[in-house]
């Protein structure tokens, strides 16, 4: 399964971007450019509207003011997008049927389905464990197994929404290798942290969030050399937003 070119998709705009979810507000008058390229890292507190803003991307959360674009369109949503959520579930199937069912669901055709199937789990580490319930693999395993099925199909951009929670550094070193190889293959990166290392390790841009809206959209090592606001100085020093 050879993952092609990322199409015009892109640029991703969210205008004056707005989610409320009964009388609260999630998301509040977000406006920001997404582009090609480098990992797009959202960093933030918990409650800041990181996934939210994963899940407007992928369609899963309607806006309730504002709008959303994809490379100039916006009734127009890309079908190359794809999502891995912090908690993904496993299927009571063998790590090769969640890939294997990943495919159907991206309509690929079946006859291609062992071949792209034994390319998937090799990206990502998983060759030898196809046989294996999915349910029985440790929980870096099963990262690794659900961004196989994310991958599955074939993406031009990939939304990962906390992907190393609560991984050992072993197994989060491994995720963000398949993160660096994915990158390489093309894919845009759109990813939620609360990992200040990470971000560092991975970002071209920085997205800082907090109660809903942008307070720093900025490439990484500019974030990171300078803060422009408080709240992202307190973010990098480790004291709480409220």
């Amino acid at each position: 399964m050879t993952m092609r070119a990322p199409g015009s998709d892109l640029a991703l705009m969210f205008e004056d971007a707005g989610v409320v979810v009964r009388g609260v507000t999630i998301l509040d008058h977000v406006t920001l450019t997404i582009a090609a390229g480098p990992p797009t890292v959202l960093i933030g507190p918990n409650g800041s509207g990181k996934t939210t803003i994963l899940r407007v991307a992928m369609g899963l959360t309607p806006l309730t003011s504002g709008r959303i674009s994809w490379g100039g369109q916006e009734s127009v949503a890309p079908p190359r997008r794809a999502i891995m959520s912090q908690r993904p579930v496993m299927l009571r199937r063998t790590a090769a049927a969640n890939v294997h069912y990943a495919l159907t669901a991206a309509h690929i055709p079946r006859t291609e389905h062992h071949d792209s199937a034994q390319e998937l789990l090799a990206l990502v580490g998983l060759e030898s464990f196809g046989r294996r319930p999915a349910r029985r693999l440790s929980g870096g395993e099963q990262q690794r197994l659900a961004l196989a099925r994310a991958l599955a199909r074939d993406p031009a951009v990939l939304f990962l929404d906390e992907p190393t929670a609560s991984l050992d550094p072993y197994a989060t070193k491994a995720i963000e290798d398949i993160i660096h190889a994915v990158r390489a293959r093309g894919v845009k990166v759109v990813m939620a942290t609360h990992d200040l290392g990470q971000a560092k390790r991975l970002a071209g841009d920085i997205i800082l969030l907090h109660r809903g809206r942008v307070i720093e959209n900025v490439r990484a090592e500019e974030f990171f050399a300078k803060t422009r606001t408080e709240e992202a100085r307190k973010f990098i020093a480790g004291e709480l937003l409220v």
